[in-house]
């Protein structure tokens, strides 16, 4: 790869990610892919959301749904999500992914801490839509997963 032309003093190079504080946010989904599964036995949605208001604007988040999936219950948790997101942006009946595009909606963000060789990150938690100011409209996988997990389990 030839990489005449390139000036790094016209770039910023990267800095260390920090993830966003937890709270509500402003947003839209940007751009949207399907992509096969690590195991290959089926594929996911994978969405962009971009913050469009505040300190952190432009920040990118990334919401991955199982909605084609040999476990019934990956399966599950993505439809109830991708419900969510319907009703934040809404539109009720999708017939594609690009139709959830650029339609503003409010995002529950959570801090996951580090993990091992993963540093922290942020989580997905709910979506709502702007008219609500950030209350609950569906509740992303965790309390999908929640509410299937048998009482003794809790």
């Amino acid at each position: 790869m030839e990489l005449n032309g390139f000036n790094a003093a016209d770039v910023e190079p990267t800095a260390e990610y920090v993830p966003l504080p937890a709270g509500w946010y402003k947003a839209v989904f940007t751009e949207s892919e399907e992509k096969p599964t690590k195991a290959q036995t089926g594929s996911y949605l994978q969405l962009t959301a971009e913050i469009i208001e505040g300190e952190h604007q432009g920040r990118k988040l990334i919401e991955r749904l199982n909605l084609n999936n040999p476990n019934s219950t990956a399966v599950e948790i993505a439809q109830r999500t991708l419900s969510g997101i319907c009703r934040a942006v809404g539109v009720m009946t999708p017939r594609d992914s690009s139709d959830l595009h650029d339609k503003p909606f409010m995002v529950k963000v959570a801090v996951k801490p580090a993990d091992g060789a993963y540093g922290p990150s942020n989580d997905i938690k709910e979506y709502a839509d702007t008219n609500s100011g950030g209350g609950s409209v569906a509740s992303a996988p965790a309390a999908a997963a929640a509410a299937s997990t048998p009482p003794w389990k809790r």
